[in-house]
């Protein structure tokens, strides 16, 4: 069995730390990798970061020593780096504490960005390029879309195409109820629930002509006048019947470059479970939302548009949610998906080709 140390920014509350590596565990398990999952800030400092309460800073000063052990330990064969190894930390520091491990660095955000966009002051210059360094000097690295494969591809040609994806053994279609209430459904982080701003003017043109409801789960909701808002705290056990209450998914995003490195994971689990989306003409939302899925939307009026057809054609609504659910199964499965990484796994721990996808 070759272990793999996976090494986690943030604990199992953050999805991409869920989806990127905690779920692959099993799956790699079979393939004779033994992937051990370490994160360097736990849930409750999430919490207090998504609550706007005092972080625990001598709390993260212990976690920051913990992940040191963690590096001192020798019995892996390789690391898996996902986002970064410390916040504000040089990329040639993070290489030396890596020591003369192989490392995958692996990421599904545009985190090249994060001490590129001001801010931070003369920091800004000092870690402007940390992750070229990461990146250049890994082992292997795995992109969650085709905007941060192209990034990591000029700077190392180990690198593999590797959607964030779901369990579509998980992710099923439910029956659908009849409602007379038209019902868009979101599913997210508190972090990204500002862009359902871009909805108040095509859900209040909606909630003018008939029932609306949107459904938010997993931050705050914007108010509409004539829309009923209804917050839902996330659980991942209950996730996915909230997502099954939906008539359509939505992922609005505004274009820039930080959405357009986003990997449309929104509407991969709405597809999963047979519900139309809807998305932002932005990144990999295009790559995704094809097949007759659903709709791509860049204005308001394209929106309404969009959210007016799927509430007034329950048939076509119908239609979309059946082709993404087959898109969702045949592209962006975790079966699928489980041999690509362990096949790129395992060539960087033996210094091979990557595993193209």
């Amino acid at each position: 069995m070759m272990r793999v140390l996976g090494l986690a920014l943030y604990g199992p509350l953050a999805a991409s730390t869920r989806y990127r590596l905690g779920q692959y565990v099993p799956g790699l398990a079979g393939h004779g990798i033994a992937l051990e999952v370490r994160s360097l800030l736990d849930d409750e400092y999430l919490r207090r970061r998504f609550s706007g309460g005092r972080l625990p800073l001598a709390g993260m000063l212990a976690m920051g020593l913990h992940r040191l052990g963690h590096l001192r330990d020798q019995r892996h064969a390789l690391a898996m780096l996902h986002c970064e190894l410390y916040p504000l930390m040089p990329g040639w520091l993070e290489r030396r504490l890596l020591g003369s491990t192989p490392y995958v660095y692996d990421f599904d955000d545009a985190f090249y960005l994060k001490y590129r966009r001001g801010g931070l002051g003369v920091l800004d210059r000092v870690l402007g390029g940390k992750f070229d360094v990461v990146v250049r000097n890994a082992a292997a690295v795995t992109a969650g879309n085709r905007t941060l494969h192209r990034y990591a591809s000029a700077l190392n040609p180990r690198s593999t195409l590797l959607p964030t994806v779901v369990d579509t053994d998980r992710y099923v279609p439910a029956p659908r109820q009849a409602s007379r209430v038209f019902t868009v459904g979101w599913i997210g982080s508190p972090s990204t629930a500002p862009y359902l701003d871009q909805l108040i003017q095509p859900l209040g043109r909606l909630g003018r002509e008939g029932p609306v409801r949107l459904v938010v789960v997993g931050g705050p909701a914007p108010a509409i006048a004539g829309v009923d808002v209804c917050e839902i705290a996330w659980s991942e056990a209950s996730e996915v019947e909230l997502i099954n209450t939906f008539d359509v998914g939505v992922m609005p995003l505004p274009d820039d470059d930080w959405a357009r490195g986003k990997c449309a994971f929104k509407l991969i689990q709405y597809m999963a479970c047979g519900v139309p989306a809807i998305g932002s003409q932005v990144g990999a939302n295009t790559d995704v939302l094809q097949g007759g899925c659903g709709f791509l939307a860049a204005t308001p009026e394209q929106w309404t548009d969009a959210l007016r057809r799927l509430r007034d054609d329950r048939e076509l609504a119908r239609q979309m949610g059946q082709a993404g659910r087959a898109r969702a199964v045949a592209h962006y499965s975790l079966h699928l998906h489980v041999p690509i990484l362990a096949q790129a796994l395992r060539n960087a721990a033996q210094g091979g080709t990557p595993c193209v996808a």
